[in-house]
């Protein structure tokens, strides 16, 4: 079948005989001339005028200078050496292990009061030792395994016992218990009996000639476990944490390190409110009049060649005529006030001086301390010139504005930590929140994670609601007498158990300071005070001390602080694992709904 032809267009459009027809108009540009030349020179009729604009907006006021072209500086570096926890002793920094396990680690808790704890670490002490005693064939027949068993055993709690409460409480905990007892080695105790310098013989029946074999294996299990888990050193009587850097009253690591200074003697730089985390050259700041008593081998002195490369950001005016900015960063829709004057010096910054700013790299090897002595620039005129630290010279402004110095003397120094890129953090097993509530005028440290028994976190309301209800089976309420009141007067109404308070006290000396003291909630069952169960809040219980909180540290949005393991790998391919604590902003004011004077209806 073929289409119809028509012949009359206008007329079938206007009877529309033919619906299919469609009508559409095409706009066309036509060149005048095949030569793009002319137009893309962008000529300009009136040059005048453009000088006159020019005129007023100065750009003919040039300045005595010229765009850098290659540049040499010179610097010297340092290797810290020295190593200083607040309130302790120096000692040489290790150099097999980053600086942030050196500044972070914690003790392991194996005690929480009189408990014994982390049983996942017993038990692989335990492991270790017995596969070393198991494999030569006269341990095995002289049964040196089930000695050691027995000699170190995992006993089993009482259900009955108040102090065996934690470890019956938790039903995962119980059953773990319940499946160790009697079968396993505690193999923290023979650790601890070695480490006092004990033998690992003793107490074991087995004949003399073999007992020096026996003894010669337990460096082996004291130096696994040494090298498993790195923990503070130099564990004394006055500093049971050894050099642990917490500062449990400032909620932070506080450290320092030292190194060679360029002049002689050694620069100290101190880590005072260090929280934890990412270890950068900003936690640190120099500390003219310290000393860490190091002396260590002369600044190495160092220079280099490079090619600056001008700075560049998002939304930076480009320097062509026909170049645009890409539009995501919109500098003209930022409308500041007259009085913002951080926002209309950001904005002068980035409109008027953003093509000022070069960088150079220098390459300088992790653990370095590096000082920049000078800088030679030679910019495309030919002309060097010599350029020091800003604030050297003989006219130093004490009142000068600077970045990127370690301190307000305008130290030149940069640090660059001996740490790692990359730090695997392992699940939060303490958790703690400091809160604020106005409501009852206190500060709450609601501890919202609890390490359990056997190693693991578990919730701090499901283990407080667990540890209550056991208690309650082994304290019963009594009779209640006939006949009783319709109403009943209660001091305050109860609060859970995780909830540990904290009251404002004055600091000593002091009648307007003020400083938070751990407190304690009478408990549910025998009105007997309620102990925290994380290591963060039992500061000092255990040793009868106080534990006091700088006031400041618990501003209006919260603290939060988490303890977990860090893992990571050192230069040399071993792997470092360590316990740390981590600050952090919490989430603002809770409510712990307690009220005083409370009469509660008796019938129901």
């Amino acid at each position: 079948m073929t289409e119809p032809r028509i012949t009359d267009l206008a007329g079938a459009l206007r009877d529309r005989a033919h619906p299919a027809v469609g009508v559409w108009n095409r706009l066309e540009g036509r060149p005048r001339t095949t030569d793009f030349d002319r137009a893309l020179r962008a000529e300009v009729r009136d040059a005048l005028w453009l000088l006159t604009r020019q005129w007023q907006l100065g750009e003919f006021q040039g300045a005595d200078a010229g765009s850098p072209v290659t540049a040499r500086y010179a610097i010297t570096t340092s290797t810290p050496g020295r190593f200083r926890p607040e309130g302790g002793p120096a000692e040489p920094l290790p150099a097999d292990r980053p600086l942030e396990t050196v500044a972070e680690r914690r003790p392991l808790p194996f005690v929480s009061g009189s408990e014994r704890t982390s049983f996942d670490l017993r038990l692989a002490l335990g492991r270790r030792w017995r596969k070393l005693v198991s494999d030569p064939p006269v341990f095995r027949a002289h049964d040196v395994p089930e000695q050691f068993t027995a000699r170190y055993p995992v006993a089993l709690p009482d259900p009955a016992d108040e102090a065996d409460s934690a470890l019956v409480a938790h039903p995962e905990v119980w059953a773990t218990m319940q499946a160790l007892a009697g079968r396993r080695m505690d193999g923290y105790l023979l650790y601890q009996h070695l480490k006092a310098g004990g033998r690992a013989s003793d107490g074991i029946d087995l004949p003399g000639p073999h007992r020096a074999a026996l003894d010669a294996l337990a460096p082996r299990l004291t130096s696994w476990f040494d090298q498993l888990i790195d923990q503070p050193t130099g564990v004394t009587a006055e500093r049971p944490d050894g050099d642990a850097t917490w500062n449990a009253r400032r909620l932070e690591h506080s450290f320092a390190v030292s190194a060679p200074a360029p002049g002689g003697g050694e620069q100290v730089l101190t880590a005072a409110e260090y929280p934890g985390g990412e270890l950068d050259w900003y936690a640190f700041s120099t500390d003219p009049g310290g000393s860490l008593g190091g002396t260590g081998p002369t600044p190495v002195p160092a220079g280099r060649t490079v090619f600056p490369a001008p700075v560049g950001y998002a939304g930076m005016p480009l320097p062509r005529w026909w170049a645009l900015e890409d539009g995501n960063t919109n500098f003209a829709a930022v409308t500041p006030d007259s009085t913002d004057l951080a926002r209309l010096v950001f904005l002068e910054f980035a409109l008027v001086f953003s093509n000022d700013w070069y960088q150079l790299p220098c390459d300088v090897p992790a653990g370095t301390l590096a000082t920049v002595q000078g800088l030679a620039v030679t910019d495309v005129f030919g002309q060097r010139r010599w350029i020091t630290p800003a604030g050297t010279g003989e006219r130093q402004d004490w009142q000068r504005w600077s970045m990127f110095t370690l301190g307000a003397d305008g130290g030149t120094g940069l640090l660059l930590p001996p740490g790692t890129p990359k730090v695997a953090t392992g699940p939060a097993l303490q958790d703690v929140a400091l809160v604020r509530d106005e409501n009852a005028n206190l500060v709450w440290g609601i501890e919202q994670t609890v390490q359990l028994a056997d190693g693991g976190p578990r919730g701090g309301d499901e283990a407080a609601a667990e540890h209550l209800a056991q208690r309650r089976r082994l304290h019963p309420p009594g009779p209640v007498d006939e006949p009783h009141a319709d109403v009943a007067y209660k001091i305050a109404s109860p609060v859970p158990e995780n909830w540990i308070p904290f009251i404002p006290v004055h600091v000593p000396g002091d009648t307007r300071s003020v400083q938070l003291q751990r407190a304690a909630m009478p408990s549910e069952v025998d009105g007997t005070p309620v102990r925290p169960r994380t290591a963060l809040l039992r500061e000092g219980l255990d040793a009868g001390r106080p534990y006091f909180i700088n006031e400041e540290e618990v501003a209006r949005t919260g603290t939060r602080i988490t303890v977990a393991f860090n893992r990571t790998r050192w230069r040399d391919g071993r792997v470092v694992v360590w316990l740390s604590a981590q600050r952090a902003t919490g989430h603002g004011e809770r409510s712990s709904g307690l009220t005083f004077d409370v009469l509660t209806d008796t019938v129901v």
